[in-house]
């Protein structure tokens, strides 16, 4: 009898060429999927993420799903993956779901992190988890007034990646806030759904405010836009978290 698995998972980008299967690359959907079918006895097990994230960016909350046919209890399931996968990879916690629950097509909402470090000499233990900014510290004022624009539903095209091929690029930002802890600046984003590349280029244009090379009004013209060549540079992808995946109940 088979059992949908539905996991959340954490993981270090810093050695993976993303999450997706490539040829010839390691990715976390492969190390997942090598371990999964070594415990199903060689039968191929498939997991399906809530979405891809890039070469080098890093997860505390990614979820996925796959179907098993293992009669290992729950309560022990986390551990007998995180025995064999590697130490980049962590299973946070595992539940079992209904069939119809989908790791990407249920998803509600998602929430990511991105990480400026802002000492003037950064820590060498932060430096592929943190994109450092030699001491500069931005003015986080201006970069909350400019991320009043890009909250709401809107064409979100000037932050998304050229080479998509989605069509529908409207997508809706709730939150969009800034915090220090300590000398690295944060800035969280909850939305509905993002473009390829959106946070990393909402994050670079952003800073672009906050250094003083764009004033904060500039963003309702960039939006309105609907042109990437408006927007700033896309920031750095290990500075980048995929903090948490929401569903509906």
């Amino acid at each position: 009898m088979k059992r949908r698995m539905k996991a959340t998972i954490a993981y270090d980008g810093t050695n993976f060429s993303g999450y997706q299967v490539q040829p010839e690359k390691r990715t976390v959907q492969e190390e997942l999927q090598k371990v999964l079918t070594t415990m199903h006895k060689n039968e191929i097990v498939h997991v399906t993420a809530s979405g891809r994230t890039d070469a080098k960016v890093h997860a505390t909350g990614q979820v996925i799903h796959f179907d098993t046919t293992l009669s290992i209890p729950l309560d022990r399931y986390a551990q007998a993956l995180n025995v064999q996968l590697p130490r980049d990879i962590r299973i946070v916690e595992i539940e079992e779901v209904s069939e119809d629950f989908h790791a990407r097509f249920s998803v509600h909402g998602k929430r990511y992190r991105y990480i400026w470090s802002c000492e003037a000499v950064q820590s060498p233990f932060r430096r592929f988890y943190a994109t450092p900014t030699n001491g500069v510290k931005p003015n986080v004022m201006a970069m909350q007034e400019a991320a009043q624009y890009i909250l709401g539903t809107h064409d979100f095209s000037c932050f998304c990646a050229a080479n998509t091929s989605v069509k529908d690029k409207v997508r809706t930002v709730a939150k969009l806030d800034f915090e220090w802890h300590g000398k690295e600046l944060h800035m969280t984003i909850e939305g509905n759904g993002f473009l390829y590349n959106m946070v990393r280029i909402i994050a670079g244009t952003l800073w672009e405010v906050g250094i003083g090379k764009r004033q904060a009004d500039e963003l309702a013209s960039i939006v309105a836009s609907l042109e990437r060549g408006k927007a700033g540079k896309t920031a750095p992808p290990h500075g980048l978290y995929l903090e948490s995946v929401f569903y509906n109940d």
